[in-house]
């Protein structure tokens, strides 16, 4: 069975969603959309609605991992607490279903799509387009964003599995530690005091 990633993309208003996972060596989208909140004036019954929502999307989709975006910064200070509000609602809705969850900054996100951590969002639109398979209705801002952190994150799975010997392998992937917490666990001889 592949392996089926999450990805959010965190909003108080909208958060953006994918799986993604492997098909025959390709990657593909299973679904892409967004959780809308904007008819919902309370605050708490939105982070409510999230929190149900995703639930429901991993009981749905059953991922091996999740994957969040991290907000960084804003202007509006009540706005970045809402938003992080939202993260957390996400959030606890991954770690209450037993799923490892990693936060990614923005920066991250799109360097490791584009090779450039300050690319707009349509350079790593179109990188998207080009490497993974899309649903074939037109994906919202939230949504392409919730992709590229489900790609960011198999590809820094990818790569930590790479370096991990195969005797090891199948520890780290039942792990439900973080991905560096992974790493020191599964490689003490490189760590260094």
């Amino acid at each position: 069975m592949a392996d089926n990633i999450l990805g959010i993309d965190p909003g108080s208003r909208t958060t953006g969603y994918a799986i993604l996972t492997k098909q025959d060596g390709k990657l593909v989208a299973m679904r892409c959309d967004t959780i809308t909140m904007a008819h919902m004036d309370d605050h708490s019954e939105r982070l409510q609605h999230i929190f149900e929502k995703i639930s429901g999307i991993i009981a749905s989709f059953n991922p091996t991992s999740c994957a969040v975006e991290t907000p960084i910064y804003g202007v509006d200070p009540l706005a970045m607490l809402k938003l992080g509000r939202a993260q957390a609602a996400a959030m606890l809705a991954i770690t209450n279903s037993d799923i490892g969850v990693t936060e990614y900054y923005p920066k991250q996100v799109k360097k490791s799509i584009t090779g450039n951590g300050n690319a707009s969002k349509e350079q790593v639109a179109f990188m998207l387009r080009k490497t993974v398979r899309l649903p074939k209705e037109k994906l919202s801002k939230d949504a392409t964003d919730a992709l590229a952190v489900a790609w960011c994150h198999l590809m820094k799975q990818d790569s930590v599995l790479s370096q991990t010997p195969a005797s090891k392998k199948k520890t780290h992937q039942n792990n439900s530690k973080s991905s560096w917490e992974s790493f020191v666990a599964n490689n003490p001889d490189r760590i260094r005091s």
